[in-house]
């Protein structure tokens, strides 16, 4: 696993002043973005870039960033395409609430039922509105199982043992 967590994507420029359109990957943007935060700008076949926020503001469905030291559009066109990531070392500023985790926290766990059967595995985590829903990559079925992320199902999630436990509701597991 990475070191490296993807914050957002650099899509386009926006504007004559060094601005970038950012689709964000992040739940923090008030910490990623605030002004002299750090983050890393990594692109294919080029090494890792640390850049300083010098200013960031929504715009419709984007973040608008600006580097210090990049100030106009010449200078973030080469960004195109380009990754934002923050290092899992500065994590610790984001404080989660109890039951909160980071997505990469819980994908990988294996899922257990409250009577030990082993379920599978969660390949991916889906957030489509009141609550998230976790797919698992089963191990005795052919479908994939879709797990609500809601403390009636969800009982336990341990991430030193790497395994989480659920009471399936009627119907869950159903095929």
């Amino acid at each position: 696993m990475s070191d490296w967590l993807n914050v957002g994507e650099i899509v386009n420029t926006h504007g004559i002043r060094g601005e970038v359109r950012v689709i964000s990957r992040t739940d923090f943007p008030e910490n990623r973005y605030k002004t002299g935060s750090q983050l890393t700008i990594f692109q294919e076949g080029k090494p890792p870039l640390p850049v300083t926020i010098a200013g960031w503001r929504k715009h419709k469905q984007f973040d608008l960033l600006r580097f210090a030291s990049y100030e106009n559009v010449n200078d973030v066109e080469q960004f195109k395409g380009a990754f934002l990531k923050v290092h899992r070392s500065s994590l610790a500023e984001d404080e989660l609430f109890e039951g909160e985790f980071y997505h990469f926290e819980i994908i990988g766990l294996e899922v257990f039922t409250v009577d030990g059967e082993k379920l599978g595995t969660v390949k991916e985590i889906l957030t489509p509105g009141a609550n998230d829903v976790w797919v698992i990559h089963p191990v005795n079925r052919k479908k994939e199982l879709l797990i609500p992320y809601v403390e009636e199902v969800v009982k336990d999630i341990d991430l030193d043992k790497g395994i989480i436990v659920i009471e399936p509701m009627e119907g869950l597991l159903d095929l």
